[in-house]
């Protein structure tokens, strides 16, 4: 069923306005668009080119991630990027998702998503499903990803896409403070209902990300019987040397507890998810074949950076049954300090939909 994933129809920068006019722009495309309505300024990217399009044949759900403690000025942001995106899109609701319990502090922002899509009714005739992803966080756009999929794929009629406006730069700037919980993202936690008697042997992939180095510290602390650490960097990427400024930046961790050998470093793609996807897919087959009947494989995923990066991440584990470990943030800031490069990357993959009925 997702045998083309590795081949799927994807598009990037001028190629997504061209897609979004020859293609949303036909009378008979009906879409619903989930999306964030955060204080991210690539809230309004997506919909913006969407509502150009689609004008009353574009229904949306925005999610609004309420963190507790937020900043006055976030909050502002989060406002206003609401308020223009009701505007544009008039047919919409904005659904509050609350992401950490207020009895015990755990992190419930997955299942509380889940509890909304659950419930809801796409418009009549709706003929595309859209996931934004550019402004959710990771514990918010994985898990809205698998269940929309899997609307998609039940359906056999509906497509399903997702677009992200990315900008690596603005995603370095966000400066997260992570929780103190480790945990597996909603519907991912890996290999469900699997019995084996084989010891396992882990193989992690944390997403190198600048100043992320808390978080995964967290997540490593956590896991045990592992393998290897295969850290993912950026290359090809916007700037060169990215790669190399967050391997000086993760030195300590790479050359001690971490032990990597330079062999084991996983280069793939800040622009193209599915080189992140292909990437995985390899090293997955590889080591299945490699351990069989000797050990139980077993990937961890901890896409962190990158959101284009941290999609391919998502279909792999999706389509692998993947775990992915990751710490949630408790509140956002935003570094004033940070270089910010203006040029928005966007990129489109059409996941699934009778566009791919008979791919071998």
């Amino acid at each position: 069923m997702r045998s083309h994933w590795g081949n799927c129809v994807t598009h990037f920068d001028e190629q997504v306005n061209d897609f979004i006019d020859d293609y949303f722009g036909q009378p008979d495309r009906r879409c619903f668009l989930v999306a964030a309505a955060g204080f991210d300024e690539r809230s309004q990217i997506i919909g913006k080119a969407l509502a150009r399009k689609l004008g009353d044949r574009l229904h949306a759900l925005f999610v609004r991630e309420e963190r507790g403690d937020t900043s006055a000025n976030l909050r502002a942001a989060a406002d206003a990027n609401e308020a223009t995106l009701r505007t544009l899109i008039k047919d919409s609701q904005v659904e509050p998702i609350t992401i950490f319990d207020a009895a015990d502090n755990a992190p419930v922002g997955g299942n509380r998503l889940a509890s909304v899509l659950s419930k809801v009714e796409l418009p009549k005739d709706t003929t595309d499903i859209v996931l934004d992803m550019s402004a959710l966080s990771m514990g918010i756009a994985f898990p809205a990803a698998k269940i929309l999929l899997e609307m998609s794929e039940r359906s056999q009629k509906l497509n399903f896409h997702f677009l992200i406006a990315s900008n690596p730069e603005l995603d370095a700037s966000i400066v997260g403070e992570p929780g103190e919980k480790v945990q597996a993202v909603r519907g991912f936690s890996g290999n469900s209902g699997r019995e084996t008697e084989l010891p396992k042997a882990r193989i992690w992939l944390p997403q190198l990300a600048h100043k992320r180095r808390g978080a995964l510290e967290r997540i490593k602390t956590s896991l045990t019987d592992l393998y290897k650490v295969c850290p993912v960097l950026p290359f090809p990427a916007r700037d060169p040397r990215r790669a190399d400024f967050l391997i000086e930046e993760f030195g300590d961790e790479i050359r001690g507890e971490w032990a990597v050998d330079s062999r084991d470093f996983m280069y793939v793609s800040e622009k193209n998810p599915l080189d992140s996807f292909r990437s995985i897919e390899m090293l997955k087959k590889r080591y299945d074949k490699t351990v069989l009947d000797i050990y139980e494989p077993q990937l961890i995923l901890s896409p962190v950076g990158s959101k284009v990066m941290a999609a391919g991440a998502m279909m792999a584990a999706i389509k692998y049954d993947l775990t992915v470990q990751y710490v949630e943030v408790l509140r956002y800031d935003i570094d004033e300090t940070a270089n910010l490069v203006p040029q928005m990357d966007i990129v489109h993959v059409w996941l699934d939909g009778p566009i791919y009925d008979g791919y071998v």
